[in-house]
């Protein structure tokens, strides 16, 4: 069902790295063959250098290969030759990359001092005043070149220079004129980005790179195969590297899986030569989900499974979200299949585990025992059996067995592909015996196969096996089918992490909001620390909560702020009593 001319991967079921052109930050090479590259970003006050070449080193020291930090204006990017010079004299050649968004005098003070530099089209030289018009061709080139205008002098410096550059788009932050032409969709963020390319090519400059960040995994899948699929037909020479990142991702579990679904299945397709895992903690906490996440690539892993051959085309569209129409089964009083709720199954063993406290695990309860399901096992390549299911008069839940050495995701969508669509498919997130005993790489793992196949549609269930310790394994199943957004159980928090323009303690006041709105299942909060990813980047979230000034807090309702500067130690309850007009609050059930 792929477009014949919209393709980002040459084979949805072999891994294949994306080839692309070397780009150069400082020593570290991005892309052209290169292992992919794990870097984070700063999160301390950019004025405050003492700070930031600390904070650097120990990055650099976990294994961090490329630091970023913001440069919010000319006077503060003056600062970055102070940080470059104290990371210097300490030894470390970590590359710097400076985060700019609305100041072009700021990139252009910030190029001098770092190896890269960072661009936002969405609010460099753009206009973002959320207006409604209708564009002209020609208010449209007029913006354009006014926007080319203010762009060239800094790709002249670069090439001058020899830096490098991030064209870095992010869902939610496009221009007014986008939006408007193609709405706050995956192409308009792709438009965007290819506008800013253009015009570095037709000055000679070819140093850069792309990103296509968003907070819903869907988007961000979606927006990153619909960018590499046009850069694909555009022709060879635009083969520029990715960076990959899932922004606002959260903290804790949740952070970490949503990164997992967004990274991880663009890695598992041969997308990505760098990635930020961006959490709401301390940046050094990045840096081994990160590891973990391209490991498996960077050590060659996917050249150990058995290739898949004569395989059908895929049975969904890649751009365009549609859940699998499968038929509706009754499983042990259990609905599976169609447009049902994606119940969560366990193995016989885990259910003994709990059974006596199955009344107190609450929302992360074992719905099916897969052993009592009659889910029948199959090898997807095998004809026979793959006949004989499609034959049969009545729909069957089917999985994959254990055991076979196919890349979990390849695997089920070729079971997809040859399976009827009425029969259900219930999806494992290994098929090895057992996984490791690294909780956080179980996690990663499972969020990876299970989230990308959700985010495309495929999938009527879910099981994780490759954890042991059974309430761990309840809580993984279900904060994926949250993350990927197929079965919202639990209030949602969009969150961005800590930077130098950060206007509040980030992580102490999400985990504050938590505790105060966790129990509102359904109401996505997003909790930003400044105006850059305040009301563009929150998206879609119901209310937020962002860095006016400060100590000052602004409250949204949407993308509509309705309260300024509210003192921060008022703010929380504020935001509650917002809730609360909104007829969006109920009390938290007294616990047992």
């Amino acid at each position: 069902m792929t477009s014949p001319l919209l393709r980002y991967c040459p084979d949805l079921y072999n891994y294949l790295r994306r080839e692309t052109r070397p780009v150069m930050v400082g020593k570290v090479q991005i892309g052209g063959g290169a292992p992919v590259v794990v870097q984070s970003m700063l999160t301390s006050d950019t004025r405050d250098a003492d700070a930031c070449v600390k904070e650097a080193l120990g990055l650099a020291e976990a294994g961090c290969q490329i630091v970023r930090v913001t440069a919010q204006t000319r006077v503060i990017a003056e600062n970055l030759q102070h940080i470059r010079d104290g990371i210097r004299a300490a030894g470390c050649d970590v590359p710097l990359v400076a985060d700019i968004h609305f100041k072009p005098d700021a990139a252009m003070e910030a190029v001098k001092w770092v190896e890269k530099v960072r661009v936002n089209p969405g609010n460099y030289a753009d206009k973002k005043k959320f207006a409604v018009k209708e564009y002209t061709d020609e208010e449209y080139a007029a913006e354009v070149a006014d926007m080319e205008e203010q762009f060239v002098p800094l790709v002249k410096e670069c090439v001058r220079l020899n830096r490098a550059m991030r064209i870095g788009t992010n869902h939610g932050s496009l221009s007014d004129r986008i939006m408007n032409r193609h709405g706050d969709t995956p192409l308009g963020m792709v438009e965007s980005a290819l506008e800013f390319a253009r015009i570095a090519r037709n000055h000679g400059y070819h140093n850069f790179l792309f990103s296509m960040k968003a907070s819903n995994p869907k988007v961000m899948i979606e927006a990153y195969r619909l960018l590499v699929a046009h850069l694909n037909k555009l022709g060879a020479d635009w083969n520029y590297p990715i960076h990959l990142g899932v922004t606002e991702a959260g903290d804790g579990e949740d952070g970490r899986i949503k990164s997992a679904i967004g990274i991880g299945s663009l890695l598992a397709d041969g997308i990505g030569d760098t990635v930020r895992v961006s959490l709401t903690e301390d940046a050094i906490f990045e840096i081994p989900v990160a590891q973990q996440l391209v490991k498996p690539y960077n050590d060659g892993v996917p050249a150990q499974f058995e290739h898949i051959v004569n395989a059908p085309p895929v049975s969904y569209n890649p751009f365009d979200f549609v859940r699998r129409e499968s038929q509706v089964l009754a499983v042990n009083n259990v609905k599976v299949g169609g447009h049902e709720t994606v119940p969560v199954f366990t193995s016989r063993k885990k259910w003994d585990a709990v059974a006596h406290k199955i009344d107190k695990l609450g929302d992360y309860r074992p719905e099916i025992v897969i052993e009592d399901s009659g889910a029948i096992e199959i090898d997807p390549r095998d004809d026979e059996t793959i006949n004989s299911i499609n034959a049969g008069p009545d729909a069957k839940l089917v999985t994959i067995k254990d055991g076979l050495q196919l890349p979990v995701i390849a695997a089920y969508r070729l079971l997809a592909a040859r399976l009827q669509p009425r029969h259900p498919i219930l999806l494992k997130d290994t098929l090895q015996s057992a996984g490791s005993n690294d909780f956080t790489e179980n996690l990663l793992v499972a969020a990876t196969n299970i989230g990308s196949l959700l985010c495309d549609g495929i999938g009527d269930a879910v099981i994780v096996n490759g954890e042991d310790a059974p309430g761990q394994s309840l809580r993984i199943s279900y904060n994926i089918l949250q993350a990927a957004g197929v079965r919202i159980f639990k209030t949602d928090y969009v969150a961005c992490p800590s930077c130098g323009r950060t206007l509040f303690n980030l992580q102490t006041t999400t985990q504050k909001i938590r505790a105060a709105t966790g129990h509102l299942k359904g109401v996505r909060i997003a909790v930003m620390g400044c105006i850059v990813n305040g009301p563009g980047e929150m998206a879609d979230a119901d209310f937020g909560y962002v860095g006016g000034a400060p100590d000052k807090i602004n409250l949204y309702v949407g993308k509509t702020a309705v309260e300024f500067n509210i003192p921060e130690e008022e703010a929380v309850e504020r935001l509650i009593d917002l809730i609360k007009e909104h007829n969006r609050w109920f009390d938290a059930p007294v616990a047992a």
